[in-house]
């Protein structure tokens, strides 16, 4: 069993191994997410260069915008791969971006304002393995909320697993997953965190509400212990699940 990790070095040092994970197991669309406010993405995404090492020139990295690419080229040295940004071009400068010989895409942080030339690369690579850490796709306000978002989310961003998926809900509780594992939610006792269900999907915003204030899990059915005194709240502190990832 995958525990819930003590510092954000676990935490990358599972993303890692479940990406690798999945990739072996035939997964070509993937995603990772650790969701921790203030999170400095540049030098994460840098940790995670090495377990794709062994595709040296041919491993493509895109950042959102220029900007990013271009701090990426100047912090990160000598690199044999190259590096990109996702922009806003036209059809020809998506056909400049993912060449022949590229055989593994690594997206960081890409956002829901990229999600049209996001997928239009991402088409461009075929059967080709990519990778998205951090993604921020789901914005209804850029993506949308009727028929056309809906026909996006199913033709694109429902086709992405997530093979690791770490987000502290309140002060003392997260949702986890780590491929090839469920979806779990943990919560704090007396110091330590420990797993209180299991679940075969994502659960939704009223479902962690379920689980945590009630101590039923929506989707499996299954009885957990009720939790004494948790009132969920989104705005709670998240300071100290933070703290304890730093040490």
């Amino acid at each position: 069993m995958t525990e819930l990790p003590k510092t954000l070095e676990d935490a990358i040092a599972q993303a890692q191994a479940a990406t690798q994970a999945a990739l072996a197991d035939g997964y070509t669309r993937l995603q990772i997410d650790l969701l921790f406010p203030e999170l400095k993405i540049m030098p994460v995404a840098k940790e995670f260069l090495p377990i794709f090492g062994e595709y040296g020139e041919k491993l493509k990295v895109f950042f959102a915008d220029a900007g990013a690419a271009g701090l990426a080229r100047r912090d990160w040295g000598d690199i044999s791969f190259k590096i990109q940004d996702i922009g806003t071009g036209r059809a020809a400068s998506i056909q400049s971006k993912v060449q022949p010989e590229d055989e593994l895409f690594f997206f960081v942080s890409p956002t829901s304002v990229e999600v049209p030339q996001l997928e239009k690369i991402c088409e461009s690579m075929g059967d080709r393995p990519y990778i998205m850490l951090n993604p921020r796709l789901e914005d209804a306000g850029t993506v949308g909320i009727g028929y056309t978002a809906r026909q996006t989310r199913k033709r694109f961003l429902d086709t992405i697993e997530p093979c690791y998926y770490l987000r502290p809900i309140f002060e003392e509780a997260a949702v986890f997953r780590c491929y090839p594992g469920m979806w779990e939610v943990w919560i704090e006792n007396n110091g330590d965190y420990e797993k209180i269900t299991e679940l075969p999907k994502k659960p939704s915003g009223d479902e962690i509400d379920l689980i945590l204030a009630k101590g039923q899990p929506a989707e499996t059915g299954e009885s957990v212990a009720a939790i004494p005194g948790k009132k969920p709240s989104m705005f709670r502190s998240l300071q100290r699940f933070m703290r304890a990832l730093r040490n």
